[in-house]
């Protein structure tokens, strides 16, 4: 039996319904537990602080601060944090700002536990080297 601990996940969306989405895909996803939740991008910046998840689901487009803001400075105060953006767009029409932004992007509809376990392969820290993330000096 395996005693690794459970990533914490913070959902960060506005629209009650994908928050829900999030929490069925996570009780059936084995080593991850809900944290907690925020619906805006300021609540996330708190929300994060507090809790400190291992991963963040970020919605994009939020009410005040956009998730690519908040994500990336969710990122910036804390570096083991992994965040990833959500949202409906196709990877092909994604806004400039979350291509530019090194986060990684989920498209909504493509949620499921194996993609959970799949983005916390390749960037927890356990995992690869985050190709976005300096080299080390």
């Amino acid at each position: 039996m395996s005693s690794s601990p459970s990533v914490s996940v913070l959902v960060v969306d506005d629209q009650r319904p994908f928050r829900l989405a999030v929490r069925a895909v996570l009780r059936r996803s084995a080593g991850f537990v809900l944290a907690g939740e925020a619906e805006t991008g300021e609540d996330a910046l708190t929300a994060a602080a507090r809790l400190r998840p291992d991963l963040v689901l970020m919605d994009v487009n939020l009410p005040g601060i956009n998730g690519v803001v908040a994500g990336s400075r969710i990122q910036q105060d804390a570096p083991g944090t992994v965040v990833v953006l959500c949202s409906t767009y196709g990877r092909t029409d994604l806004p400039a700002a979350v291509a530019d932004s090194g986060l990684d992007y989920l498209c909504k509809e493509d949620l499921a536990p194996s993609v959970l376990r799949d983005i916390w392969r390749r960037h927890g820290p356990d995992g690869p080297p985050d190709a976005y993330a300096p080299a080390p000096v």
